[in-house]
């Protein structure tokens, strides 16, 4: 972690206004939020800084407003579920610049924790404009970066703050820095990306990335019917980019230009119809009925994709390999997360995960608490695996 400056390297915080941003954009219903794992996750961080004796000041955005002050996008509502988290009141502030924040601010304790209202209200926060950027600062002394969910957008709270106070990574944002230097940036060796999901069309950048970093690539989901059409295989009515099947015959030649083993489905469950249980065979790749739908794939898939894990010493996961969300085509993506996760708690496997159908596939397949890491940024994580700097995190990096 000595590439980024964090928590450790900001001395003593006593009495100091900490500008922290977080991500509190949670889901909510009748004013009420439904699922508080966000609010949970920086909850730590929150409370180490107050009990160091900081005047927390907390900034989030919230919705998409657009610039305009929107009653649906306030975060007053969230302020019930931060306090329940923090076991401590949080005060709030109906602005996040101006009087209204000045004064809320200079009202705190230490050991105080205030919410300011949603940043996207100004349109200076998505435009990063130095002067909003500026009257977010004049509120602290400190920045703290605990959004990595947002840290791939440059904007005033997660890029522009960064480079007007001293900054520094939150836990969260420390871990989740960690585990992705950990999973391609120096990786132990050899390294295995598992990549699935609907469209090739959506992870090219991706793909070329990984093929140029890693020592094995799975390909499975929708994707998979793409590489296997390019390979001249029929596909029935499967999702399939045929349009793409060049972009997949380039990605295939670069990544044995590099050494990197791709590993397709050999297998397929085919069904007629995109529903649960619906009617299904397994088939060879090379026999999928012209009426037939690829939806998972097939168990002699699931042994070559568990006997590559199982060579490898780091495992990074994003996408499906099926229709996970429909029974029983669920089945590759439970047994491969399974067969990953008893290879971590074994200590044999690193495995990092991202995105937010990956999330929920590896907590379908009860296993998301065992991986090494599972991060919920679902753009920020995507950019990262393409080999994108991310200007949030890039403005914490260690000088020197």
């Amino acid at each position: 972690m000595s590439a980024f400056r964090t928590l450790d390297d900001a001395g003593s915080l006593q009495g100091k206004r900490v500008l922290m941003r977080v991500d509190l954009n949670v889901p909510m219903e009748n004013g009420r939020v439904t699922d508080a794992t966000r609010i949970e996750r920086v909850a730590p961080t929150i409370r180490e800084v107050a009990g160091k004796g900081a005047k927390v000041v907390l900034l989030a955005h919230f919705g998409r407003p657009k610039g305009k002050r929107e009653p649906k996008d306030s975060l007053e509502p969230v302020v019930p579920a931060l306090s329940a988290a923090l076991e401590q009141s949080v005060s709030f502030a109906a602005d996040c610049i101006g009087d209204a924040a000045a004064a809320a601010v200079a009202a705190l304790k230490d050991g105080d924790v205030l919410l300011l209202e949603n940043t996207r209200y100004h349109a200076g926060e998505e435009k990063n404009d130095p002067a909003f950027a500026d009257a977010l600062a004049a509120n602290g002394d400190v920045y703290v970066n605990e959004a990595f969910s947002a840290a791939h957008r440059a904007h005033a709270s997660t890029e522009g703050l960064a480079h007007r106070l001293p900054a520094y990574a939150g836990r969260e944002m420390q871990a989740e820095l960690d585990a992705l230097t950990k999973g391609l940036e120096s990786p132990q060796r050899p390294v295995i990306a598992i990549v699935g999901g609907a469209k090739v069309s959506s992870k090219i950048d991706l793909l070329e990335n990984l093929v140029a970093k890693v020592d094995m690539l799975v390909i499975g989901g929708g994707m998979a019917n793409t590489f296997l059409h390019a390979q001249g295989k029929g596909v029935g009515k499967s999702l399939c980019e045929k349009d793409l099947a060049e972009t997949a015959t380039r990605i295939l030649a670069a990544a044995n230009k590099a050494g990197c083993r791709i590993v397709l489905p050999v297998d397929a469950v085919s069904a007629a119809e995109f529903k649960a249980n619906a009617p299904h065979e397994t088939v060879p790749v090379d026999a999928v009925p012209e009426t037939g739908m690829i939806l998972d794939a097939g168990p002699r898939s699931v042994t070559e994709i568990n006997a590559a894990i199982d060579t490898a010493k780091t495992l990074v996961w994003n996408g499906p390999l099926g229709a996970f969300e429909l029974t029983p085509f669920d089945a590759a993506t439970v047994a491969a997360a399974k067969h990953a996760a008893e290879r971590t708690k074994a200590g044999q496997l690193v495995s990092v995960a991202g995105g937010g159908d990956t999330v929920a596939a590896l907590n379908h397949a009860g296993v998301g608490a065992t991986f090494t890491y599972v991060s919920t940024a679902g753009g920020a994580f995507l950019e990262w695996l393409e080999g994108k700097a991310l200007p949030g995190v890039e403005a914490l990096r260690a000088k020197g």
